[in-house]
C-alpha cells in the first residue's frame, strides 16, 4: 500500500510515514504524547499499525485525526467507573517500594486469589469488559470509518499465526489485539479465535514495513517492558515475570531493525496494568518524539 507520497512541480518528493504503535498497557499512554508532538508539526501518518494498546489508541486517532480530542477522551475514560472497576491483575513482585504495609498486605491477599483462579480457570478477567471499553472509545465505528488506513495485529488461537485486520469488525479486532492470554479469554471473530498481537509483534515495525510503500518511512514507538535493575526476584512468579520481560525486550530489539526511526519514550518499569500516571507518560511520549522530529522531517524530505 502506498503512503501519501507525491511529486510537485519542482520534482521534489514528499514521502509518507507509517506509524507503528507497540503494546505495553498503561505505558502505552505515551502514544498520546507521540501523536500530540506529530500533530504540532503537522505530521500525519499515511497509515497506522497497532498492537494491543497501540491498536486502541491508534484506532481512536485514525477515527478523529485530532490528538487533543483523543487525549481528552482517554483521560475522561480513565476516571470512569467502567475503567476503575476493571479488575486488572498486578503482581506484588513488580510493585514499587513506596507502598505502605497495608497496601502490600492487601496486594498479597489479592495475589493469593489470583493464583487460585489461575489454577482453575483459563483466564482471570472477562474479556467482555475490554470489549465494552473499545466499543465506548471507538463509538461503535468500523474500519471503513477511519480517516487513514488502520491495521490491527492479532495472533490466531491456538495455531499461533499472526493475523492483521484492516477491515470488518473494528471493535472485536482491537479487543482481540488486547486479549492477553491467561488474563483475558480469546476473542471470536467469524469462526476463529484470536488473542493479543503482542505475543508475536509487540512492536509491529516489521508489519509496518510490509504495509509501507517503497518510499515510506517507518516510525516505530516502543513502550514495552524492561526488567528493573534494582529488583531481584526471589519467587517462581517473579522469575517468570523477569524472564518474560527479557524475552520481550530482545524480540522488540529484533523488530526495531525494521524501523527507520525508533522512539522509546519511557524506561518501561511500570506494570502493564498501571494507568495511574497519565500526564507523566503522555509528556514523556511527547518529549521523546520532539527529539526525533528533525530526523523524521529530514527523511521525509530526502
Amino acid at each position: 500500500m502506498g503512503g501519501l507520497s507525491s511529486t510537485d512541480t519542482d520534482n521534489s518528493k514528499t514521502r509518507g510515514f507509517v506509524l507503528a504503535l507497540g503494546g505495553g498497557g498503561g505505558r502505552g499512554l505515551a502514544h498520546l504524547g507521540v501523536l500530540q508532538a506529530l500533530e504540532e508539526h503537522d505530521l500525519i501518518p499515511s497509515a497506522i499499525v497497532g498492537t494491543s494498546i497501540g491498536a486502541l489508541f491508534g484506532a481512536v486517532y485514525a477515527l478523529t485525526l485530532d490528538a487533543a480530542q483523543v487525549r481528552s477522551q482517554i483521560e475522561i475514560f480513565l476516571n470512569t467507573k467502567a475503567f476503575n472497576h476493571l479488575d486488572l491483575p498486578l503482581l506484588l513482585e513488580a510493585e514499587t517500594e513506596d507502598h505502605t504495609w497495608l497496601e502490600k498486605l492487601t496486594a498479597a491477599a489479592r495475589e493469593s486469589v489470583l493464583y487460585a483462579r489461575a489454577a482453575t480457570q483459563a483466564s482471570l478477567t472477562d474479556v467482555s469488559a475490554i470489549l465494552d471499553i473499545v466499543q465506548t472509545l471507538c463509538e461503535g465505528k468500523h474500519f471503513k470509518d477511519t480517516q487513514l488506513p488502520l491495521f490491527v495485529t492479532t495472533v490466531e488461537f491456538p495455531d499461533g499465526e499472526i493475523e492483521i485486520f484492516s477491515e470488518g469488525d473494528l471493535t472485536r479486532a482491537i479487543t482481540a489485539s488486547m486479549a492477553i492470554p491467561g488474563v483475558f479469554s480469546p476473542v471470536k471473530i467469524g469462526s476463529r479465535y484470536f488473542v493479543d498481537g503482542g505475543l508475536a509483534c509487540e512492536l509491529p515495525a516489521r508489519e509496518a514495513k510490509k504495509i509501507a510503500g517503497p518510499d515510506d518511512v517507518v516510525l516505530a514507538i516502543d513502550v514495552g517492558a524492561r526488567p528493573r535493575p534494582d529488583v531481584h526476584p526471589d519467587t517462581v512468579v517473579g522469575m517468570l515475570d523477569w524472564a518474560m520481560r527479557i524475552k520481550s525486550l530482545y524480540l522488540r530489539q529484533y523488530m526495531a531493525e525494521y524501523a527507520d526511526i525508533l522512539i522509546e519514550p519511557i524506561p518501561g518499569f511500570r506494570q502493564w496494568s498501571d494507568f495511574s500516571h497519565p500526564d507523566e507518560e503522555i509528556e514523556q511520549g511527547r518529549e521523546a518524539t520532539l527529539e526525533q522530529i528533525p530526523e523524521l522531517m529530514r527523511l521525509l524530505d530526502s
